[in-house]
């Protein structure tokens, strides 16, 4: 199971820097989709921190819901927002992509750097459980930073969610499933919103550069 857990770990920091780097938001959302269906193993493949059918019941109603969730439902919404919204890529991000994924890898090389600094409830868990949170949240805040497209800046969010997911299995020991699912369907939620928002700002301005929202006058 360590094998398999490190390798999880290791595609979900490669799928952040993939993230950075691609400009066609249609292939963005599907690695941000891919990685939640990776992410949702994760509590299958951790060693459990304390046993008993209803701790297995736990982990494997967290990991469906994870998987359809982020592996499926709001993958699903965003391409739905992009084909109403008539937009396949972006083209001018406020920070380059090699740039970006130039920020993205020091932030990944800072996140193992620093992470075994950090007390935990359950450190035994894996190694690189921390530092792939830490990654992929850094990730996304890079991301809505970066782009000026509302639909990538979304994509950010999502990462941000899928650090603190990762970050959350840590302490799922520690939290009733009732946390975990509301927190899912409060991001089910807020991209429903983000869904109909990106709508209507193209239908209004016809465009989803975020930048251009700073030329409305009162």
């Amino acid at each position: 199971m360590t094998y398999w857990t490190g390798l999880v770990f290791v595609l979900v920091v490669v799928l952040d820097l993939l993230v950075l780097a691609s400009s066609r938001l249609r292939g963005a959302i599907r690695t941000v989709a891919f990685q939640g269906a990776v992410l949702a193993l994760l509590p299958l493949l951790l060693p459990a921190p304390a046993a008993g059918e209803h701790r297995v019941v736990h982990m494997v109603a967290l990991a469906v819901g994870a998987l359809v969730v982020k592996g499926f439902l709001i993958p699903g919404m965003m391409l739905w927002a992009m084909r109403e919204a008539a937009i396949r890529r972006e083209v001018e991000p406020i920070v380059g992509f090699v740039p970006s994924l130039v920020l993205g890898a020091l932030g990944v090389a800072a996140a193992f750097t620093f992470s075994g600094a950090l007390p935990l409830p359950a450190p035994e868990l894996h190694p690189l459980l921390v530092p792939t949170s830490l990654s992929t949240v850094w990730t996304g805040l890079l991301l809505v930073v970066s782009r000026r497209k509302a639909v990538a800046q979304v994509l950010g969010f999502l990462l941000v969610e899928n650090g603190v997911f990762v970050f959350g299995v840590l302490l799922s020991g520690f939290m009733p499933l009732m946390v975990e699912a509301g927190v899912l369907l409060d991001l089910l939620a807020a991209t429903f919103v983000m869904g109909i928002v990106i709508f209507h700002i193209n239908r209004e301005f016809a465009s989803l550069d975020t930048g251009r929202l700073t030329s409305l006058r009162d």
